[in-house]
């Protein structure tokens, strides 16, 4: 079976190092790039499955590398940097990152989060364009029809639940922060809106999830957004 190719944009040796071993250990082709302009080059030639993106770059700052890759492609980038602030993980999120690892980071982590991104992948792949239904674990949409259903039983969302569902649905796997959900939900992002959400979200867990308190389905990035999990 192949596996995916990765592409390492990290500056500093002893993190890359760190990084290619623990791909290769685990079967992962991989090229690598110690700069923003290598980067972009080597994202539009080599087409690489995943981009591992440092942002403090000797050349440009990593969330532009990630605005520009996003100019073209949707290939999943996955941040992993030393700036821990929300403010920095939302900026990159909005920008485009998938995903956001903070350094010091365990490759264990690392791991895990390449499964997801991979997981995300594949769906998408093998996702018949002509299907109007999504499937994850007990949780089904039909779009189409506009409904529901959990363990074939039909939900009973209001209008903002079930749109925020398919959201979470269409994105799954992918962190998506405060900003860009009610921006795609109400057209706007204000503080006022970000309440709302918090409300609509409490709500429609309690919908979906056996045990709200421990939620398999919608997982919370505090301060940041909320990603829906692959099962």
């Amino acid at each position: 079976m192949v596996k995916a190719h990765i592409l390492i944009v990290e500056d500093d040796k002893a993190v890359k190092n760190l990084i290619s071993t623990a791909l290769e250990m685990d079967g992962y082709s991989f090229s690598s790039a110690g700069n923003g302009s290598q980067a972009i080059l080597a994202a539009a030639s080599g087409k690489p499955d995943i981009v591992l993106l440092d942002l403090g770059l000797p050349d440009m700052d990593g969330v532009q590398v990630i605005e520009k890759i996003r100019s073209w492609s949707q290939m999943p980038i996955i941040v992993i940097s030393a700036r821990s602030e929300d403010r920095d993980k939302i900026e990159a999120l909005d920008a485009g990152a998938d995903d956001y690892l903070t350094k010091p980071f365990s490759i264990d982590e690392l791991r895990a989060r390449l499964r997801v991104t991979l997981r995300r992948l594949n769906a998408l792949k093998n996702q018949d364009p002509e299907s109007h239904l999504f499937s994850n674990g007990s949780l089904t949409i039909d779009y189409s029809a506009g409904y529901a259903m959990i363990d074939g039983k039909e939900l009973h969302l209001t209008p903002y639940e079930y749109k925020l569902l398919c959201l979470l649905a269409q994105n799954v796997g992918k962190v998506l922060t405060h900003a860009y959900i009610t921006k795609e939900i109400w057209g706007t992002s204000w503080e006022g809106d970000v309440a709302s959400l918090r409300v609509f979200m409490a709500s429609l867990r309690k919908k979906i999830e056996k045990d709200p308190a421990h939620p398999e389905y919608i997982q919370t990035h505090v301060g940041v957004g909320y990603r829906m999990l692959r099962q």
